[in-house]
C-alpha cells in the first residue's frame, strides 16, 4: 500500500485501520453454520468454531500437533516444510464470528503455523453407505510472489499412522483440499501403497486440480467436499468443489491388498493445517517460502462436517475399540457403541457438540466392547442425560457387565430435564469392577413412551 501524503497522515491511519478491519468483516459475515443435513443422510461429526475471539478450537473434537516431527516420526513432517507448528493464538484461533483462523507468521528467520487434527479416527462408512467428509474453507488470500511457500490442506490420515509414523503410504490418506503459492486451484490426491512408485505414484500421489469456481480460492470461501462410495462396486473416491466433481479413483485401479491396506483399518483422522515450504510448493516453484513472501495471511475454516448416507439406528459408522480397550475412565461417547436396540443419532448442542443418542425407551440398549477397568477398582457410573418426557414419564439407566442378561450393577433415575436438549451429569453408585468386560447401558421404564437422550457416560473411584 503507498504511503499518503505528510498533510494526510491521519486520513492515512483511518484507511490502514480500514483495510485491517475489512478482512475481518468479511470473514465474520462469510460465517455460515453447518448445512442442514441432506435428505437420506445422517450426521456423523460436526465443529462449527463458534467461541471467543483468541480461543483454541475445542479440545473435545481437536488435536493440537507442535513442533517440527510427531514424537518418533519424520523430520518435518515427512514433507520438508520448514515451519514450527505451535498452539499460540497468533497461529491457531477462533475468530469470534464462527471461523477458525490459521496463520503463518515469521518471527525473523522463523516461520511458526498450526496443524490440528481430530480426536476421532474412526470416519469410515459403513458397508453400503456413503462417507462425506466437507468443510467450507478459504484459503490464505496471497497471491503471486507474496504467497510463495503457502501450504494450506484439509485432508485425512488413515488410523493406524498415529502412533506409529512409518507406515505411510500404505494406510492411506485422502488429501481433499491442497493448494500451494497461492494459484488459484485446488487439488484433490490419493496417496497409498508404496514409497515410492506403487500403485499411487509416490510420493506424487494420484491427483487432479481445477480452478475454483466463480470467486478465486484465495478471495472467498469455497466448499471442498471428498466421498468414499461403498454402495458401489467397486467402490469409489470422489473430490468436489463447490458441488462439482473434480477426480474420482475406483477401487478396480488397485490389487486387493493396496485396497485393503487403506480401507480395512477402523478409519480416518481429519487434518487442517498451512505449513510453509516443502516438497509440494517447491516441486511448482523451486525453493520457496522466499525474501517475497510476506507472513500473516490465514487460512479461515467455516465449518467441517462428516456425514454418512442412510438414516434410522444403525451406527454412523460402526466403531471398533482401540487395541488395548476403551478406558473407563475416560469420557466415552454414547454414539462409539458396537451395538444397539431401539435408539437413533441426532446433533446435540450440549458442550462438545456432535451427537447424542436418542428415542430411548424401555428395553433399549447400547453395547459397548473392551472397556477397560484396570486394576483399580471403579466404583462409580455418571453420564450425560437429557429429556424431554411429559410429566408422570421416567425410567432407569442401567449398567450391566458382559451379558444383556446380567443384573444391573448400579443405576439411577431420570424424568424431564426441561428438554430434550437440556443437559444435565447425573451420578450413581455401581459395584465394584475391575479388568476388561463389555459394557451395556440398558434403559428401562414402566411406560411405553421415550423418556431420556444420553450423550456420554464415563467410570471412576
Amino acid at each position: 500500500m503507498s504511503h499518503p501524503p505528510e498533510r494526510k497522515r491521519s486520513l492515512g491511519w483511518i484507511s490502514v485501520i480500514v483495510a485491517a478491519l475489512v478482512p475481518m468483516m468479511i470473514a465474520i459475515a462469510a460465517h455460515a453454520s453447518v448445512p442442514a443435513t441432506p435428505s437420506g443422510w445422517s450426521l456423523v461429526w460436526s465443529d462449527d468454531f463458534t467461541g471467543g475471539a483468541g480461543s483454541l478450537p475445542s479440545s473435545a473434537n481437536w488435536i493440537v500437533d507442535t513442533g517440527h516431527a510427531y514424537p518418533g516420526g519424520p523430520a518435518n513432517w515427512g514433507t520438508g516444510e520448514i515451519q514450527r507448528y505451535t498452539d499460540s493464538s497468533a497461529n491457531l484461533s477462533l475468530d469470534g464470528g464462527g471461523n477458525l483462523r490459521i496463520t503463518p507468521i515469521k518471527s525473523g528467520s522463523e516461520w511458526t503455523s498450526a496443524r490440528i487434527e481430530t480426536r476421532r479416527s474412526d470416519f469410515k462408512p459403513a458397508d453400503g453407505r456413503i462417507l462425506r467428509v466437507e468443510g467450507r474453507i478459504q484459503m490464505p488470500n496471497v497471491t503471486g510472489d507474496a504467497a510463495l511457500g503457502y501450504w494450506p490442506a484439509f485432508w485425512a490420515l488413515g488410523a493406524p499412522y498415529r502412533g506409529s509414523y512409518w507406515n505411510w503410504p500404505g494406510i492411506g490418506e485422502f488429501d481433499i483440499m491442497e493448494n500451494v503459492n497461492g494459484i488459484n486451484s485446488v487439488w484433490g490426491v490419493l496417496h497409498c501403497g508404496v514409497n515410492p512408485g506403487g500403485p499411487c505414484n509416490e510420493t506424487t500421489g494420484i491427483g487432479a486440480s481445477r480452478t475454483c469456481p466463480g470467486s478465486s480460492c484465495q478471495s472467498a470461501f469455497h466448499t471442498y467436499r471428498f466421498e468414499w462410495d461403498r454402495s458401489i462396486t467397486p467402490n469409489q473416491l470422489r473430490w468436489y468443489v463447490d458441488g462439482q466433481q473434480f477426480h474420482s479413483v475406483s477401487q478396480s485401479q488397485f490389487d486387493a491388498g493396496t485396497w485393503n491396506n487403506m480401507t480395512g483399518h477402523q478409519g480416518y483422522f481429519i487434518l487442517l493445517n498451512v505449513a510453509m515450504g516443502g516438497a509440494f510448493p517447491n516441486a511448482l516453484a523451486g525453493q520457496t517460502p522466499t525474501a517475497a513472501t510476506v507472513s500473516g495471511r490465514p487460512m479461515l475454516v467455516d465449518y467441517v462436517a462428516v456425514w454418512q448416507s442412510g438414516s434410522g439406528s444403525g451406527p454412523s459408522p460402526t466403531i471398533t475399540p482401540p487395541p488395548g480397550g476403551v478406558d473407563a475412565r475416560s469420557t466415552i461417547q454414547a454414539e462409539r457403541y458396537q451395538a444397539q436396540a431401539g435408539t437413533s443419532l441426532e446433533t446435540t448442542t450440549d458442550t462438545g457438540g456432535g451427537q447424542n443418542v436418542a428415542q430411548i425407551g424401555n428395553g433399549d440398549w447400547l453395547r459397548f466392547d473392551g472397556v477397560n477397568f484396570g486394576g483399580a477398582a471403579a466404583t462409580q457410573f455418571k453420564a450425560r442425560v437429557a429429556s424431554g418426557a411429559a410429566g408422570g414419564i421416567s425410567g432407569l439407566v442401567q449398567v450391566r457387565l458382559d451379558s444383556l442378561t446380567s443384573a444391573p450393577i448400579g443405576d439411577f433415575a431420570i424424568g424431564n430435564t426441561g428438554g430434550w436438549q437440556s443437559w444435565r451429569t447425573v451420578p450413581a453408585n455401581i459395584a465394584s469392577v475391575t479388568g476388561t468386560h463389555t459394557v451395556y447401558i440398558t434403559f428401562t421404564s414402566g411406560q411405553p413412551a421415550d423418556f431420556v437422550n444420553l450423550n456420554w457416560f464415563s467410570f471412576g473411584n
